[in-house]
């Protein structure tokens, strides 16, 4: 009797949920817009999922001008103007006219801190609760995740849209679940765990589990386009849908900076850094090369400088930078770095302008649109030896070597020291090669390949 008395208002307010829940959504397939709407929580991260979205809001635009555009934003300051304005700003990227702005108010849900444990999973699900007030507020005809939100998919054709992707990196990989079974400790495999055979064991159980559900809401996407070979391989493993994914190379600036002078100031030579100031990214493996370097250097050769430039999307990130600049102190070569928080894309050009090498050390960067870059505007890269650098973009160009790959403290300190040694003429031969490489990632080849991919999606 008395269990009868608990179960029973359970099971009505359970019905009172599905009820509720179905009526809301077919209220919202019936009232769906004609439009694109992007989920993207961050519009101000500053990195190269930013300016996809922007290049794929224009690519839209161009193809299907009587689609309005939609972007779901956790950034509160946000409005069409500005984000129209931050596309050519901070991207040289001219949108034909203003995105529609809804503002997302639970963007906490997603945040990595709000989860110190089961970090994926948790912002995986704080995922969908996001785009449920996303596509509560507007509901579109076509959904465009530009994020990496696969659990949202499901949700989104609940709603009845059609699910399009760009994905940047697989939520979970192969490469992952080895680095727990090898019990690497990382900067997503935390030492405690390393260390543990039982907490290593649990792990492998735990992103095995994850690794089922990300392929079942993946699959749900019914076009994907990704960034690279290795990103292309995991998600045809995960997702098995190889059919509805398409090979997008990002859009990197390359025409506006083919277009510098590979000659370069020898009084101060300048190694540059650009990544957002995010765990991934391994700048503190950077100092301690470039501080390996210096104190290796040819006593004739001037003493070149580092320049850090990115962007900070949180506290975590500012509180990281702020640790960069005390490891500099503790490394003795703070009168030799520099550090460029959130500068403006006429900015960072005449910092790329000046720098003969190009720094990049994140473990399977997916692809690496500043490697790009910086082959394009003549720094000769160096990049880790793994996925979309090794795989894409640091290869031979008719012959002739166009960069360098390291994993090491040792070996990012010895490119560093051959590229500072090298005779000008050979550097510059380097340079013109790692150029004309960076041509095949052009802005204009993702709005061709882009256009082509999402063209059969749209005319249905």
């Amino acid at each position: 009797m008395a269990i009868g008395l608990i179960i029973l208002p359970l099971i009505t307010a359970l019905f009172t949920f599905i009820l509720v829940f179905v009526s809301h959504v077919t209220n919202a397939r019936r009232n769906r817009k004609k439009a694109v709407g992007f989920f993207h929580p961050y519009t101000n991260d500053g990195g190269g999922g930013e300016r996809v979205l922007w290049c794929a809001v224009r690519a839209i635009q161009e193809e299907s001008p009587d689609l309005d555009i939609v972007v779901y934003t956790g950034d509160h300051d946000a409005t069409p103007q500005s984000l129209m304005a931050r596309a050519i700003d901070r991207f040289g990227v001219k949108l034909p006219s203003s995105p529609l702005v809804v503002h997302l108010y639970n963007r906490k849900w997603i945040e990595e801190t709000t989860y110190p444990h089961f970090t994926m999973i948790g912002q995986s699900l704080g995922s969908v609760y996001l785009a449920w007030e996303a596509l509560s507020t507007f509901t579109p005809s076509y959904y465009f995740d530009t994020s990496g939100y696969a659990f949202t998919y499901p949700l989104a054709r609940m709603f009845g849209c059609k699910v399009i992707c760009y994905t940047h990196y697989p939520t979970i990989s192969t490469d992952m679940l080895s680095r727990v079974q090898q019990r690497s400790s990382m900067y997503n495999n935390d030492s405690l765990i390393a260390k543990s055979i039982w907490l290593s064991q649990c792990k492998i159980i735990y992103y095995r589990f994850f690794s089922l559900m990300y392929g079942a809401v993946g699959s749900c996407a019914h076009l994907a386009m990704v960034n690279s070979s290795w990103t292309k391989s995991h998600i045809e493993k995960l997702w098995r849908i190889p059919d509805r994914i398409k090979r997008v190379y990002p859009p990197c600036d390359t025409s506006g900076l083919q277009v510098l002078p590979l000659e370069r100031p020898a009084e101060t030579p300048a190694i540059i850094s650009v990544a957002q100031f995010r765990p991934e990214k391994a700048h503190a493996l950077q100092l301690e090369a470039f501080s390996t370097a210096i104190k290796r250097l040819d006593s004739n050769l001037p003493k070149p400088k580092l320049q850090f430039v990115g962007s900070c999307r949180n506290n975590s990130d500012e509180e990281r930078l702020q640790m960069l600049k005390h490891k500099a102190i503790e490394l003795n070569v703070d009168e030799y770095v520099e550090f460029y928080k959130n500068v403006t894309y006429r900015e960072l050009v005449g910092l790329l302008a000046g720098a003969i090498v190009g720094i990049h050390s994140m473990t399977d960067e997916h692809f690496g649109i500043s490697i790009v870059e910086f082959m394009a505007a003549g720094a000769i890269p160096i990049a880790h030896n793994s996925a979309g650098p090794k795989m894409d973009i640091v290869l031979d160009e008719d012959g002739q070597q166009t960069g360098f790959l390291a994993c090491t403290i040792q070996e990012y300190a010895d490119a560093i020291l051959r590229i500072l040694r090298m005779p000008e003429i050979e550097r510059l031969k380097m340079a013109a090669a790692a150029r004309r490489r960076a041509a095949r990632f052009s802005e204009q080849r993702f709005y061709d390949d882009f256009k082509d991919a999402i063209r059969p999606i749209l005319s249905r």
